[in-house]
């Protein structure tokens, strides 16, 4: 199947998941390189599900692939932490690019549209409120069991075209979007329903745009995302 199929299936999978409310989307984190020559269909993949609404689509760039001729413009060590974090948690030691990770919790190949898409099951269980005026988050009360994670605010640029100049994709130029540039760590939520503090959208380096995240775990071990909003 070419890749251009495999766009058209996922835009009508992304069809028949749409949320009956706000806040009920999926997250999808592509752990991806300039220098992995199987990256850029992942990446335009990526930004396909940028445009559903049911989705927060985010790329992160790692930087273990720097050594291959092309050190990777929007790479970070962090990234590279947190998919090996992700690995580890799962126990499964899977660490690839591209790589996508979606809701926190299960992998597949990141151009594999159909893959990633058959992996968006269940609504995320808690709803967030972004006020970009008031500059807060609101979290509301969890649906089913369980309570207490972590609220991030991730910081990303929303579209860089970058011109390859060494490395596996030399003389390409790739444009990317929603390339992760930071994360900081609003606050623990215990599982009522409470406010935070968003701080200032697009604070690091880079970045332009923001999104949060409500996630179990901790940032050495990451587990299963509850609720996004951007």
């Amino acid at each position: 199947m070419s890749f251009r199929s495999s766009l058209a299936i996922l835009a009508l999978l992304l069809a028949t998941l749409q949320p009956a409310a706000a806040g009920q989307r999926h997250v999808v984190e592509l752990f991806t390189s300039q220098g992995c020559s199987s990256c850029p269909p992942a990446d335009a993949l990526l930004r396909t599900l940028s445009g559903a609404s049911n989705v927060l689509a985010l790329g992160y760039h790692v930087d273990y692939w720097d050594q291959l001729g092309w050190k990777d413009t929007l790479g970070s060590p962090a990234h590279s932490a947190r998919q090996r974090a992700y690995a580890a948690r799962r126990g499964d030691g899977r660490v690839y690019t591209p790589q996508a990770v979606v809701d926190g919790g299960g992998h597949a190949v990141g151009s594999n549209a159909g893959a990633v898409s058959g992996l968006m099951g269940a609504a995320l269980p808690v709803d967030l409120t972004l006020d970009r005026e008031a500059g807060t988050v609101s979290v509301g009360a969890k649906r089913g069991t369980g309570s207490g994670a972590t609220l991030w605010r991730v910081d990303y640029r929303r579209e860089a075209a970058v011109p390859i100049a060494r490395g596996e994709n030399r003389g390409r130029t790739v444009t990317y979007v929603n390339a992760v540039r930071g994360m900081t760590r609003l606050g623990t939520w215990t599982g009522a329903p409470a406010r935070f503090e968003l701080g200032r959208c697009g604070a690091a380096k880079g970045a332009d745009a923001c999104a949060v995240i409500l996630q179990e775990g901790s940032e050495g071990r990451p587990g299963a995302i509850l609720g996004a909003a951007d």
